[in-house]
Order: structure tokens, then sequence, then C-alpha cells
């Protein structure tokens, strides 16, 4: 029995559709799915067939009929934290409209082993050859199997990343916010600061954040390492950081959880924020706004990165050209207590 036969609906497969309308499976599955030209007349044969055999078209089952999956895939560096969560979220969400369903792999823990297999590698292989299209989050995979998939002509989406030939981009604006950002630092009157969470990869978006960040405050302020951008891997590089005796008047962090394990620091030390040492984040999570103080942060549309990466995705898998290959989405300061009042005439 032919596998695709499964391809149907209350017992009507999209291939009796076909018979009785006198067309190809392909036509009656871009008439169902609305993509690529369909003439009037043969759209309307299809639509009868569907109608007298009263046939209820599968998402699923169209997308095995034109050799699909039905499926997209996404990767991102890990699944833990309210940033992905928030992305995650807005991809799933568009999805789930589009009646796709969506294979997650996560890249943490798939490290080198000590035979050189690079399991990352494998796994992101493995997956491209199970779905319609992949979304890629940053620099999660390496770049020569981005471009193998690029290369493959697989639809790829890739959020946080600069401009690629072959695939559509995406990313939250981040070098003007930072600017902004640090010059708000500095109508406080600070003059010592410290960038935490330092960028781990050029290009990246928080190698652009501090990029900003530089383009301000010069050599007033340093780059100090985390060992990933956590509440706890915050906590523990501030406390360092703080016990220091050239103790900086700002912390510039470069996402939210990082500012709040600063926080948590700066507390356990008896510092307080902002009297003692200003505390800044990134993204807007809903824990900066409760956090005593509340966090200073850049509010990143994080919902709406994932929202528009799962639509430009789908665009792609159906064919259709996007108008712009490479978007950049707002992001916008907010001032809270965590660094203090406005001061007189700041930003």
């Amino acid at each position: 029995m032919d596998e695709r036969a499964d391809a149907q609906a209350g017992g009507v497969t999209i291939y009796e559709v076909a018979q009785r309308a006198g067309v190809s499976i392909a036509t009656v599955s871009r008439t169902l799915r609305g993509t690529g030209p369909v003439a009037g007349a043969t759209r309307e044969k299809v639509l009868r067939a569907v109608e007298e055999l009263r046939f209820t078209p599968s998402r699923a089952g169209v997308s095995l009929a034109e050799g699909r999956h039905a499926a997209n895939g996404i990767v991102f560096p890990n699944l833990s934290g309210p940033y992905f969560a928030e992305v995650l979220i807005g991809y799933e969400e568009v999805t789930s409209e589009l009646g796709r369903s969506v294979v997650i792999l996560s890249t943490k823990g798939r490290e080198p082993t000590p035979r050189g297999t690079d399991a990352i590698r494998d796994a992101v292989r493995e997956l491209a050859g199970r779905v319609d299209g992949l979304v890629v989050f940053g620099s999660t995979v390496p770049g020569d199997v981005v471009e193998e998939l690029v290369a493959s002509r697989l639809p790829l989406v890739l959020i946080s990343h600069a401009p690629m030939p072959g695939a559509v981009t995406l990313r939250s604006e981040n070098t003007a916010s930072a600017r902004a950002l640090a010059h708000h630092l500095l109508g406080h009157g600070h003059a010592e600061f410290a960038f935490l969470g330092a960028p781990y990869a050029t290009g990246d978006d928080v190698d652009l954040r501090w990029q900003g960040v530089r383009e301000v405050l010069g050599d007033a302020v340093q780059p100090v390492l985390t060992a990933e951008y956590t509440v706890e891997s915050g906590y523990q590089a501030a406390l360092r950081l703080l016990r220091g005796a050239g103790r900086p008047r700002a912390v510039i962090c470069s996402d939210d959880e990082v500012a709040l394990g600063t926080i948590l620091a700066a507390e356990e030390l008896g510092l307080s924020v902002p009297h003692d040492v200003a505390v800044t984040g990134w993204d807007d999570i809903m824990a900066a706004r409760h956090a005593r103080p509340a966090l200073t942060t850049v509010r990143q549309p994080m919902r709406e990165l994932g929202a528009r990466a799962a639509r430009a995705l789908d665009a792609l898998i159906a064919g259709l050209g996007v108008e712009d290959a490479h978007r950049t989405l707002d992001t916008e300061l907010i001032v809270r207590g965590s660094c203090g009042p406005h001061p007189p005439g700041g930003h």
C-alpha cells in the first residue's frame, strides 16, 4: 500500500480529488494552499470536486502529497531562560496558525566528543532532513554548516544574525540603543563602567551592544566575562567585580538575567542599587519590571522576532518571495530605578 494513501481526510484522499477534477495532485495542493498560479476554471473544478467528495483538507496530508513534512525546525543554543521562551512562544503561535508543527533542537550539551564527532553539526544536518525549513538562532550553528544549508536550498531564516545571501535574517536593533543607554548613564555623572557578559562572537547581538557602549564610553568601560548569560553567571561574575578595589560606578549588563544576578550580588555585599552602583540590563523580561529596584533596560520585541521568523519561513517554503531579506526590529530604552532617577537635563 502506498504510504501516501494516508494523505486523506474523512476517508477521501487528495488523489481522489485530483482524479475527480481531472488535474494533478500538485494543482489540488496549490489550490487548497493558495500558493502558486492556478487558472480560474481549474480552481473551480478543484473546489467543486472538494465539495462533491466532502473532502476536508488536512495540512499534513497536503504537505505529504507534495513531498513535504508539514513541520518546521528551529535551533536554539539553550531552551532555558525567559528570552528564548518568549521568542519560541511567538514562533509557535504563528506556526500553529499556519497548521505546521515545530521540531525544536537545543544545542546545549552537544559539544564535540573526544573522538572528534561534532554532535551539533550532526544534529542540525539530521534535523534539516526532517523538516521543510529551518530557523537558526544566532551563532548556534557553525558557519560552515549554515553555508551548507544555504547551498542545499533549504528554506532558512536566521535570527539575531547579520545579513547572509540565500537566507532571510532577522535581528533586533542593538548598537543605537546601546549608545542611548550609555549616554543616559553619562548624564548621571558616572565615570567608571563595566560591561558584564562580554561578547564571545564577533557580530552577534551582545557584541553589537558592546560596540555601541564602547563608542560612547571609550576606555572608561571595561568588558567582564560571564560563563553564561544567566542569573547565576551574572551573580558570580558581579561578586568578583564588585569586591575589587576598582569597583565600577555603573554595571552595564549584556541581558536582564545577568543584571538580576548583579543586583543579587550587590545586595549580598551590602551595596545599594543605584546609590552605590547603578545596574542596567537588556531585553525587558517580566522579572526586570518587578525587580527591586526595577531594572533599567532596553526592550526588544522577543515574541515578534519569533512570529516574524515563522511567517518568513512559511513564505519561503511556499515559494513566495520576501520583500526584505534582512529585517531589523526596533528596540527601546526603558529607564527605571536601577540607575537612579532621571538626571537633570539627562536623556
